[in-house]
C-alpha cells in the first residue's frame, strides 16, 4: 500500500536470480566459517529486535500523544483559551516519543554498521582463501575451466554474496518483524480496516507477480538482443579488414540494422511494462487507501476511533505494505547469494596439488641431467595419454621435441616442470626424483620461453627482472643485449623505464618475445625450455636469437619444442612424438637414415 511500490523494477535490476542446490548444507558451512564473528551477528539480531520493537511501539505511542493534543486543542477552543502544553501534560510524552525515534535510529545504525563490517570481512576472508586456493590448484583445473568462470567466482559471486548479506539479509529480518508486528497492531486497532488492507494488498501482490513474470520475460529477451548487438559490433570491428576485402559492408550493415531493430522492439516492451504498468498497480493501492480512509473517517465521526488511532493505523499501513512488496525480491536475492556462495565453496573444494615432501631434497644449482623412466600420464586416470616414456638427457645437451599438433610435446615439458603429476614412472633431475623436491626448488632450475608472450603491467626493466627480482640494472641490460633486445629498448621513449602492459600495442609481437627471452637470460637456469620461442619473430631476428640461444645453451640442458625442423638439426637428441608417445628418437642424421616418421616430416617441409 506504499507509494514506493515498484516490484517490477526491483526484479529487473537483477535478472540472474538463482537457487542453490544444497541451501542448508551451504548455510551450515557458512555458520561454521563465521564462528569467529557469531557474537557480532548476535548483536546484529538483538539490534534488529529492538529496532523492530521500537518501530512498532512508536505509532501506538504517537496515537496517545495525538489524542492528548487533540483533546487539549478542543478544550482550548471550547473555553476560548490559548492552547498550550506543559512538561507534565504533553511535553514529557513528546520527549519520550523523541527518545523512541532516536533509540530506533541508533539500533538501525548499529545493525547496519555491524552487518556491513561483517559482510566485507567475510568477503575479504573468502577472497584471500580463493587467491591461496588458485595457487594450490593443478594446471589441469585451469585447462578445463574457462577464465571467465574463475573471474566470475572471484569477483561477481563474492560481490553478490557481500551485497546480499550486507543489505538483503538485514532487510529480510527487519521486514518480517515489521510486517508481523504492524499487522498485529492493526488487528488490535481495527479488524475491519485490517481486512480491507489485506484484501487490496493481496490484489496488488497478485498483479505485481503477474506483471513481474511478463517483465522478466521481456527483459530476458532484451538482454539477448543486447548480447546479439554486442557480438555483431565486436565481430564487425575485429573483422573490418576482411569485411572490406570481400565487399561485405552492406551485408554487415543489414545484420546490424536487424539486430538493433529487434533490440528497439524488445526495449520498448520492457520499458512499457516497467514504466507504464506500475502506476496501474499503485492505483490498486490507492483504492485500498481511499476505502480505508473513508471507513476510518466514518469510525472517527461515530466516535469509535480517535484521531490518534486514525493516524497510527496509517503509519502501520505504510510500515507493513512496503516490506510486503519487497519480501519476494529479498528472498530471491538471498537465494541467489547462496547459489553464489555455493559456487565459491565448490571452487574451494577442488582437488589440490599433491602435498610437498616432508623432507625434501634440495638442488640449488642443477647440472642438467634429466631422465624419464617408464613415465605414464593421463589427464584423467581412466584415459592414459602417455605410455612408457623413456629417454635421458645429459648435461649440456640440446633435446628437440617434434610432432604434429596435439602429439604431447608441451605436456612432456609440463610433466618435467611438475605442472602435471604423472600417473606412473619416474622423472629424475641430476639423479633425484622430482617428486622428492619441492616444486619451487625444482622450477628454480628451469627457465621457460613460451610461444604466447605475457607481459605484466610495469616497466620494461621490471618485466625482464620478473625472473630474478632484485636484479641490478647492469644485469638487466646484459640480459637484454644477450637476447638482442637492447637496441629496440633504447629506441623507446623512456628506454628501460618505458611502461608496458600485457595488451600494449606500442611494441611488436616479436619484440615482446625478445623481452620474455631476456627473462631467461637473466635468471641463468640450468635447464632451458623453449616452446616454439621464435615463432613470432622475423627470419633475421630468428637467426640472431638462435645465435644468442646457442651461446646461452652452452653447458646447459635445453628442451626445444619446434615445428620448423630447420631450427633443430643440430640437436643432440630429437624426440618424435605421436599420440602422446615417443615413436622415434635419435639425432638428425640417425632419424633420416631410418626413413621413418621424422624423415617423412622433414622432407615434406623441404620438398
Amino acid at each position: 500500500m506504499s507509494e514506493n511500490t515498484n516490484d517490477t523494477s526491483l526484479l529487473t535490476d537483477d535478472m540472474d536470480f538463482e537457487t542453490p542446490d544444497h541451501a542448508w548444507k551451504t548455510l551450515k558451512r557458512l555458520w561454521q566459517f563465521i564462528s569467529n564473528q557469531q557474537r557480532r551477528l548476535a548483536v546484529v539480531f538483538v539490534s534488529v529486535i529492538f529496532y523492530t520493537f521500537l518501530s512498532i511501539v512508536a505509532p501506538l505511542y504517537s496515537a496517545h500523544i495525538v489524542d492528548l493534543l487533540w483533546n487539549r486543542i478542543k478544550e482550548a477552543f471550547t473555553h476560548g483559551s490559548t492552547f498550550s502544553i506543559s512538561w507534565t501534560e504533553g511535553g514529557q510524552d513528546i520527549f519520550i516519543l523523541l527518545l523512541i525515534y532516536l533509540a530506533a535510529a541508533f539500533f538501525y545504525a548499529l545493525q547496519s554498521f555491524l552487518m556491513s563490517s561483517f559482510a566485507e570481512t567475510l568477503s575479504l576472508r573468502l577472497r584471500t582463501e580463493i587467491s591461496q586456493k588458485l595457487n594450490r590448484l593443478p594446471l589441469s583445473y585451469f585447462d578445463r575451466t574457462k577464465t571467465g568462470t574463475i573471474l566470475s567466482h572471484t569477483v561477481n559471486d563474492l560481490d553478490k554474496m557481500a551485497e546480499a548479506l550486507q543489505t538483503g539479509m538485514l532487510k529480510l529480518f527487519t521486514a518480517v518483524g515489521m510486517v508481523v508486528g504492524s499487522l498485529f497492531m492493526m488487528f488490535r486497532l481495527s479488524i475491519l480496516l485490517t481486512l480491507i488492507f489485506l484484501v487490496f494488498t493481496c490484489i496488488a501482490l497478485a498483479a505485481t507477480k503477474l506483471v513481474s513474470a511478463k517483465t522478466l520475460k521481456y527483459a530476458m529477451k532484451r538482454q539477448q538482443c543486447v548480447s546479439n548487438v554486442t557480438t555483431l559490433v565486436e565481430e564487425a570491428y575485429s573483422g573490418r579488414v576482411v569485411i572490406k576485402a570481400f565487399n561485405q559492408e552492406e551485408s554487415s550493415s543489414e545484420k546490424m540494422h536487424r539486430a538493433t531493430e529487434e533490440l528497439a522492439k524488445a526495449t520498448k516492451k520492457t520499458d512499457f511494462m516497467i514504466n507504464a504498468v506500475n502506476p496501474a498497480i499503485r492505483l490498486i493501492n490507492r483504492f485500498g487507501q481511499i476505502l480505508i480512509a473513508v471507513s476510518a473517517g466514518r469510525m472517527l465521526l461515530n466516535g469509535t476511533m480517535t484521531v490518534g488511532v486514525f493516524q497510527a493505523f496509517f503509519q502501520y499501513v505504510n510500515q507493513a505494505s512496503e516490506p510486503l512488496t519487497e519480501v519476494a525480491y529479498m528472498v530471491n536475492s538471498m537465494q541467489s547469494a547462496l547459489a553464489s556462495l555455493e559456487r565459491i565453496y565448490d571452487l574451494l573444494d577442488e582437488e589440490e596439488l599433491s602435498a610437498e615432501p616432508s623432507l625434501p631434497t634440495t638442488i640449488d644449482t642443477a647440472k642438467g641431467m634429466v631422465e624419464f623412466q617408464n613415465v605414464r600420464f593421463g589427464y584423467t586416470p581412466d584415459h592414459i595419454f602417455m605410455h612408457r616414456i623413456n629417454f635421458s638427457a645429459k648435461p649440456g645437451q640440446k633435446i628437440a621435441i617434434v610432432g604434429s599438433t596435439g602429439a604431447g610435446k608441451t605436456t612432456l615439458v609440463n610433466l618435467l616442470m611438475r605442472f602435471y603429476e604423472r600417473n606412473g614412472g619416474k622423472i629424475f633431475l641430476d639423479g633425484t626424483d622430482t617428486t622428492e623436491m619441492t616444486r619451487s626448488n625444482l622450477r628454480r632450475n628451469f627457465g621457460m620461453v613460451l610461444q604466447d608472450t605475457w607481459l605484466f603491467d610495469g616497466t620494461i626493466a621490471e618485466n625482464i627482472s620478473y625472473s630474478k627480482p632484485g636484479a641490478s640494472r647492469k644485469e638487466i641490460i646484459a640480459a637484454a643485449k644477450a637476447a638482442r633486445a637492447d637496441f629496440f629498448i633504447r629506441t623507446m621513449p623512456h628506454g628501460y623505464d618505458t611502461v608496458l602492459s600485457n595488451d600494449t600495442e606500442n611494441i611488436s609481437t616479436g619484440q615482446r618475445q625478445l623481452l620474455t627471452i631476456a627473462r631467461v637470460f637473466l635468471c641463468n637456469p640450468a635447464v632451458i625450455i623453449l616452446d616454439e620461442a621464435t615463432s613470432s619473430v622475423d627470419t633475421r631476428t630468428e637467426i640472431e636469437i638462435c645465435q644468442a640461444m646457442k651461446a646461452l645453451m652452452k653447458d646447459r640442458t635445453s628442451f626445444v619444442i619446434a615445428h620448423r625442423l630447420s631450427t633443430i638439426r643440430d640437436a643432440d637428441l630429437i624426440l618424435f612424438m605421436q599420440n602422446g608417445n615417443i615413436i622415434e628418437q635419435g639425432n638428425h642424421e640417425t632419424l633420416l637414415a631410418k626413413k621413418g616418421a621424422y624423415a617423412e616430416l622433414y622432407y615434406s617441409q623441404f620438398a
